[in-house]
């Protein structure tokens, strides 16, 4: 359930998206060294510029990651018995700029709905130099918060496993330093 005001509490994860109270109010959760993050809006804002890898099509960069990234989801939405969201392939090239914002910021969710999403989960500063392994860690991680109800320490869990989303698109952007920063926005 969505509310009304912006309440991040416990682990970080944030509902009820207000882009005003969002930098204010942002917590990040830690596992291990890594940071994971997971927001979700009830409101739209207007698209953003993506310029991470390419998006979508012939010289994509990071093609073989979304599809990774998409399947890895789905593969978890499949051991609860949860249909298949779509590639929000629209959606890819805003999520690189999303990603490559937040890398530029060092705010995890800094750019958050500027894409149109509903609700969004990241991994912010992983290691880049092999983005498939740093993705399934960071998406396992995720899927491993859950199953339960309370957003504030399952997130990550409920944005992968909602109902009320069909569609996902899967962000990169790997810093000058070697940092992988990948959002996954649901919608």
């Amino acid at each position: 359930m969505l509310l009304p005001q912006p309440a991040c509490v416990g682990y970080g994860a944030c509902v009820g998206y207000d882009k005003t109270m969002h930098t204010q109010s942002l917590f990040a959760v830690f596992f291990g060294s890594f940071v994971l993050a997971a927001c979700s809006s009830s409101s739209d804002a207007s698209t953003a510029n993506g310029d991470g890898g390419g998006g979508t099509g012939a010289g994509d960069t990071y093609a073989a990651d979304r599809t990774l990234c998409v399947d890895t989801i789905n593969q978890y939405r499949a051991t609860i018995g949860l249909p298949a969201y779509t590639e929000w392939t629209d959606g890819e090239s805003c999520a690189d700029g999303e990603a490559k914002s937040d890398s530029s910021t060092g705010k995890a969710h800094g750019a958050f709905g500027t894409c149109n999403e509903n609700a969004q989960d990241e991994c912010p500063g992983w290691p880049g130099s092999d983005v498939a392994t740093s993705l399934k860690g960071c998406l396992q991680q995720m899927w491993n918060e859950g199953p339960g109800t309370d957003f504030s320490t399952h997130g990550h869990y409920i944005n992968m496993s909602s109902k009320q989303y069909s569609q996902v698109a899967c962000g990169f952007f790997v810093t000058t330093d070697g940092s992988l920063w990948a959002v996954q926005n649901f919608k």
